[in-house]
């Protein structure tokens, strides 16, 4: 009996609903066709609800993007959304200036730490692995600081303004219905009742849109908390750019205390001048108190043969195609007379190769005695 009570009262409660729902529908699409007079909303409403989708398309924009800027590979976005909506934390795994950081490292170490290419590509791959942590840091602040907030709007306040601003328009829906019903009755107590419904209908839409409204008119300090929010992700991004280019300073540093003239496993050696770096003036600020940068460092033997007017026998170490007629082409394991020219750029030397001659860069020379 209970049971059959229980029944009954969900049939009856779907048939109301259906019922209703069928008027909604009717008065929708009457007023589509042009068949019914419709309640229109006032300006600053409708302005808030035109600032309010602006503000939704424009923040999923530019929350997707930010994820892709932070996060490159789309199949590890995948796996994290799906670590986030199961509530998991997902596997730490190398990104990757950590994961080309350890190759280098691996590397420096099969080739000897002792030679100078093994070193540097060890030392290399610590900076890469500094890169890396810093990558880390700078996704982590940036989803909370910038990320979730952009998300929390979207998933909770609008939300919520939508399921307000659906309910607005079945409120109006309402009340139209009424007045369409109110404008048919002819008979004097039909009409008594159909205004009675116009009345209620009609307060029950202003206490609608007030309550959206008021929602609306939150976008404003939205905007103001999402511009904090913006703050915050520019200087995550400052701090994480000033530290990589810091790591990437001291690196030079070390790379340049090397003797340009690396000694490789056969007692051979090669020159490798390395260029000076000047700060950016965009990190100026953050760059203050790095360490400058000296001037290339050359060897003994490239400064001698640049302060003298002698020449030198050189090998060259790989294949080099000139980029203009004054540049000489060369290939690897041939031998060059080279020599220095007053005001000469200090990466170049001028090459002889019976009756041609040219400019060739130093790095693709290992100097003979």
């Amino acid at each position: 009996m209970y049971v059959w009570c229980c029944i009954q009262k969900s049939t009856i409660s779907f048939i109301v609903i259906w019922a209703h729902s069928s008027k909604l529908w009717k008065q929708f699409t009457e007023e589509k066709l042009g068949q019914a007079e419709k309640t229109e909303l006032d300006a600053h409403l409708e302005n808030l609800l035109s600032k309010a989708e602006c503000t939704k398309q424009w923040t999923e924009k530019i929350m997707k993007q930010t994820e892709v800027l932070l996060q490159p590979n789309p199949n590890a976005r995948i796996e994290e959304f799906f670590y986030e909506k199961l509530d998991r934390k997902a596997p730490s795994r190398m990104n990757n200036p950590e994961l080309l950081g350890q190759y280098m490292i691996d590397a420096g170490n099969e080739f000897g730490p002792g030679t100078a290419y093994g070193n540097a590509l060890i030392k290399c791959g610590e900076t890469q692995k500094q890169i890396g942590t810093a990558d880390r840091e700078l996704i982590q602040t940036s989803a909370i600081n910038f990320l979730t907030p952009l998300r929390n709007f979207i998933e909770g306040d609008y939300k919520t303004i939508t399921k307000e601003r659906k309910l607005l328009q079945n409120k109006r829906l309402d009340l139209d219905a009424a007045k369409t019903r109110l404008k048919k009755a002819k008979v004097a107590e039909a009409r008594a009742a159909s205004e009675q419904e116009v009345r209620i209908t009609q307060s029950e839409f202003d206490r609608q849109a007030e309550i959206t409204r008021l929602l609306l008119e939150g976008i404003s300090s939205t905007h103001a908390h999402h511009l904090r929010c913006l703050n915050d992700f520019v200087e995550a991004q400052m701090t994480y750019y000033a530290q990589c280019y810091k790591y990437m300073l001291d690196l030079q540093k070390q790379l340049g205390s090397f003797p340009s003239i690396f000694l490789s496993n056969n007692n051979q050696s090669s020159s490798t001048p390395v260029q000076s770096v000047s700060t950016p003036s965009v990190l100026a600020s953050a760059s203050a108190s790095l360490p400058s940068v000296s001037n290339s460092v050359v060897t003994s033997g490239i400064s001698e043969l640049k302060s003298s007017s002698g020449s030198r026998k050189a090998r060259v170490l790989y294949d080099y195609d000139a980029a203009n007629s004054s540049e000489l082409s060369l290939l690897a394991d041939e031998v060059i007379t080279v020599y220095s020219i007053p005001g000469m750029d200090s990466d170049w030397l001028m090459g002889e190769r019976g009756n041609q001659k040219g400019k060739v860069p130093i790095t693709y020379l290992e100097l003979l005695n």
